[in-house]
């Protein structure tokens, strides 16, 4: 992250201000929580579960809490085991967002990373609404030496889902990334899109595995939280592609996505180069969370 980690910038007087751990302490804790964006239901789920620790191990001081509450964090937000199984076979990987939050660039930075590890990979621009949206994703096609399949503006996005689908079985791709339009304020016929999309990639690639990522702007705090949920309804999300965390020092809405609706954030992006979107790292999030 650009600036200070959030935590440590509001919390270093938290944790060495008190002399106690007690209510007035959890207080000022949740209020500090709540503030990094981690909205109150994730804020109240840790506050329970470090209460519990710290009376379980009998922790007295309250600097000793931040390592425990780094701790829970940690715990919270690894990932499974499997969470990158579906790049050891033939996968779909349905990428979902609204306009603004860096999809497309994900995408183009997704097929990068995949074919330096030697997969070959194609991409879909089944995002016929937004203008210039094919264009965009050609330019990543392009720089990552990958082919493109693609409609016209105004198109029917199935149709490209379909196409690209054909041509992924055809040339025995490892990986189909597609681009899909990002009209949540058109719920329903983007809801629709997407359910017809996924029954076409059910009916066309049953010996693949189907991975849906939806794309979130860090930036945007609890909207970011909304947006995953509007589609998280539409779709069977896999994963979270959390973007712009380069200029936010909170970066709390990994929590509050992967507490509330269970989704584990994969990927994460610090910056605007190629390389700069990486497989989720606990560690290291947590670590600028709270250097």
């Amino acid at each position: 992250m650009a600036e200070k980690g959030f935590f440590s910038k509001f919390m270093s007087g938290l944790f060495t201000g008190f002399s106690n751990i007690d209510d007035d302490f959890y207080e000022e804790l949740e209020e500090m929580l709540i503030m990094g964006d981690l909205g109150v239901n994730a804020t109240e789920e840790i506050l329970d579960e470090l209460r519990d620790r710290v009376k379980t191990e009998k922790v007295k001081e309250p600097e000793d809490c931040k390592e425990l509450l780094m701790t829970i964090i940690k715990e919270k937000m690894t990932p499974e085991e499997d969470a990158y199984d579906f790049l050891n076979e033939r996968a779909v990987c349905l990428v979902v967002g609204v306009n603004g939050v860096g999809k497309t660039t994900s995408i183009g930075k997704l097929s990068s990373k995949y074919r330096n590890a030697g997969k070959s990979v194609l991409l879909a621009a089944a995002d016929t609404f937004r203008a210039a949206a094919r264009e965009q994703l050609q330019e990543w096609a392009n720089r990552a030496n990958v082919d493109l399949i693609g409609g016209s503006e105004g198109s029917d996005p199935a149709s490209v889902v379909f196409d690209a689908l054909q041509a992924a079985n055809s040339r025995d791709i490892d990986v189909l990334l597609i681009d899909t339009s990002g009209r949540l304020h058109n719920k329903k016929n983007l809801m629709d899109e997407l359910k017809k999309s996924n029954r076409i990639i059910e009916k066309e690639a049953q010996s693949a595995v189907k991975e849906t990522l939806a794309v979130v702007d860090a930036t945007t705090g609890q909207n970011a939280l909304m947006q995953a949920k509007e589609f998280a309804e539409a779709t069977d999300v896999n994963g979270i592609i959390l973007t712009k965390m380069d200029g936010t020092a909170k970066g709390g809405i990994a929590i509050a996505i992967k507490t509330e609706l269970g989704i584990p954030v994969k990927y994460i992006g610090y910056g605007e180069g190629v390389d700069d979107l990486k497989e989720f790292d606990v560690d290291e999030y947590v670590a600028k969370l709270f250097e």
